[in-house]
């Protein structure tokens, strides 16, 4: 018995939000944008849109390519960092709004940039156990509200056509090696028990080193505090994400390549026989120097990071689902998964589609 994918879909807001569009509230440009990370556009969240509102989109999507309904699936697993609420996770919210049955367990992940990943383990480690046969998995975020968007936000979704101040200006321009990075979207699959026909989940190796935390952290907002928010670190920006560019990108680089030379060992095939590798949208040229590192041409690294940006726990089912979509996924075709995130965490899973 295997798990196997038998249906996918995605969650995009409906905002499209080109570079020229963060230009009018910050100092950038289209070329600056393009040349540090690949991306033209991204798309952002309605005002009150969440997390569980584009996971359930996707998940909607999903169900139907499967064929499945509410009453179909055994669990449900969400992996976001930015759920609706602080607690309790996206879980609980998306079986009440999409009629599961109450009692259905559902679990919360938070591995970020890594959380479908992770995810997908976690619904293949359910399945082979025997503990459940049919699982929604749900990655997804939305990146919007990190930003101090009172700073212009409305303007880069049309809701107001205004210039921002000098000091909103100041401001937006200090987080711009962020903010330009991340779009708002989700994806979901439904991954079922199957007899072994060849098909579905090989072998995954997973891993976290906390040692390095800071590479990709938010500074504030946490329980180690007392009160675990407050004015100032909104004042001094402590609840904006805050990333060591170099050393994420040198890591990513390192990692997710040794990752998957270790889950093609494990499953005693070569890195050369993966027909389509999907890579965490992070940035073009992390996703550029990992395939070079694995002597993989473009024609089997796929990517869409220039249309949605990071969409963190969103990027690789979004891929996914687009690739299987236009035909770039087809049966029998063996799919190499692989990120690496905040935490750090970073892995690998191979499936035969």
């Amino acid at each position: 018995m295997r798990s196997v994918i038998t249906g996918s879909g995605i969650g995009i807001p409906k905002n499209v939000v080109p570079n020229e569009k963060l230009a009018r509230i910050m100092d950038t440009s289209d070329e600056w944008i393009q040349t540090r990370s690949g991306i033209t556009r991204r798309h952002y969240a309605d005002p009150g849109q969440s997390s569980s509102d584009l996971g359930m989109m996707a998940a909607e999507a999903a169900m139907k390519a499967a064929g499945r309904t509410q009453d179909d699936i055994d669990a449900l697993i969400f992996a976001t960092m930015t759920p609706d609420h602080f607690f309790p996770g996206n879980g609980p919210v998306v079986q009440a709004k999409m009629g599961f049955r109450e009692s259905m367990p559902a679990f919360d992940i938070r591995q970020q940039c890594s959380g479908f990943l992770y995810g997908l383990d976690l619904a293949d480690s359910l399945i082979r156990s025997g503990k459940y046969a049919r699982i929604l998995l749900i990655g997804g975020d939305v990146h919007t509200p990190f930003m101090p968007w009172q700073n212009g936000w409305d303007t880069t979704i049309g809701l107001e056509d205004r210039e921002v101040t000098a000091k909103e200006r100041e401001d937006n321009t200090k987080i711009r090696d962020r903010v330009v990075l991340f779009g708002d979207g989700a994806g979901a699959v439904v991954v079922e028990a199957m007899d072994d026909n060849g098909r579905g989940f090989l072998a995954s190796k997973l891993y976290t080193n906390g040692s390095n935390i800071e590479a990709l952290y938010t500074r504030g907002i946490g329980f180690r505090l007392r009160p675990f928010v407050t004015h100032k670190q909104i004042d001094d920006g402590d609840i904006i994400p805050d990333m060591d560019g170099r050393e994420v990108f040198r890591q990513a680089l390192s990692k997710m390549p040794e990752s998957v030379r270790e889950v093609c060992a494990a499953s005693g095939v070569s890195v050369s026989d993966i027909d389509v590798l999907l890579i965490h949208q992070a940035n073009l040229r992390i996703v550029e120097g990992v395939a070079k590192q694995l002597g993989l041409g473009a024609d089997r690294v796929p990517h869409n990071i220039e249309r949605y940006g990071n969409t963190t726990a969103g990027t690789l089912p979004i891929l996914y689902h687009e690739c299987v979509a236009d035909g770039r996924v087809k049966p029998g075709m063996l799919v190499c998964f692989t990120a690496l995130g905040s935490g750090l965490h970073w892995g690998a899973a191979l499936y035969r589609a």
